[in-house]
């Protein structure tokens, strides 16, 4: 469930006057997701998203997420264009909250990735990379190691849910992790959050990427190190195993456009580990602190426990690529 703000139709044609957007036909909202309220629009022509800005994501941090997408399609990087209104802004709103709409990206996400789909993943995230190195775009990630303290400090455990001493387990993990966190590395703007859902396929081909809104500036490595966590791992019966054949062909299509320097290889467990426990937290926060009567569907934090505690007995960059 992702639709927190409900539309009519009268809603949606107040919004269009303020766009060079001929007459919505159709519109529908979009269940994927659980940050912000989607709608596909359609008209006789075109087909549009409208994204309504909720509670996680900052005001503040709009211009940079809209800026970054406009950039990106004048370099020819696949992703969402961002319309501007009438009045030249980027940024509506509607029921008292920021929105903006975007054009339709074709194609759709796929449920698992082959070795041929990871290579052409690796290869337009180095596409991305090259582009964005260069972008005079300025975001603070919001979720980088050195912020998951505070986090990890508002969540409310409850004895022997998940696993014993989990609180315990947590904070001598990010501790570690945060001593062993590497300094200057390549840095640019990385998109934060490419799970399989933020990836579109068109016929089983590469059609672009998708939900821009946790992009920042971090280590370029870090992006890899997310997308081992999150598109490399196979599910049998109830463990997440390790892939390395993915492995492989997503840093071999990466590498097909931006060679990785011995630095990034040497920092690729750490950098594994800090990603995996980023989002065991976020996983484990709204495990423990989400209402009951919450419309939202509670991510399994178990997953991410497993994937940290296989990045814990790794190292080397060769465990990971053999």
């Amino acid at each position: 469930m992702a639709v927190y703000t409900k539309l009519i139709k009268k809603d949606i044609s107040s919004l269009i006057n303020n766009y060079q957007i001929n007459k919505i036909e159709k519109f529908q909202g979009i269940k994927k997701g659980i940050e912000n309220t989607n709608y596909l629009l359609k008209t006789k022509q075109n087909k549009f998203i409208l994204t309504i800005f909720e509670k996680r994501v900052k005001k503040k941090d709009l211009p940079f997420f809209m800026n970054l997408m406009e950039k990106l399609n004048h370099k020819k990087i696949i992703c969402p264009k961002p319309l501007r209104t009438k009045k030249g802004t980027h940024i509506t709103n509607i029921k008292t909250k920021s929105a903006c709409i975007v054009t339709f990206l074709e194609g759709k996400d796929k449920t698992i990735l082959n070795n041929k789909n990871c290579f052409d993943v690796g290869k337009n995230i180095a596409k991305f990379h090259k582009v964005t190195t260069k972008l005079k775009l300025y975001r603070q990630n919001s979720m980088s190691i050195h912020r998951l303290n505070g986090l990890l400090k508002t969540i409310k455990f409850k004895s022997n849910q998940i696993t014993p001493n989990l609180k315990n387990t947590l904070n001598l993990c990010l501790k570690d992790i945060k001593n062993k966190w590497p300094k200057n590395l390549p840095q640019g703007i990385i998109h934060g959050d490419l799970f399989i859902d933020n990836i579109f396929f068109n016929k089983n081909k590469f059609s672009g990427f998708i939900d821009f809104y946790f992009s920042s500036n971090d280590y370029l490595i870090y992006e890899i190190a997310i997308c081992i966590n999150a598109l490399c791992f196979d599910k049998k019966k109830n463990k997440f195993v390790m892939n390395s054949s993915k492995i492989k062909n997503l840093i071999n299509g990466y590498e097909s456009i931006r060679t990785l320097s011995k630095k990034e290889k040497d920092a690729l467990n750490v950098m594994c580990r800090g990603a995996a426990l980023r989002y065991l937290l976020t996983r484990i926060y709204d495990y423990f602190n989400t209402p009951k009567t919450a419309l939202i569907k509670i991510k399994d934090p178990i997953e991410y426990l497993q994937k940290l505690i296989i990045h814990n007995n790794l190292g080397h960059y060769k465990d990971y690529y053999k």
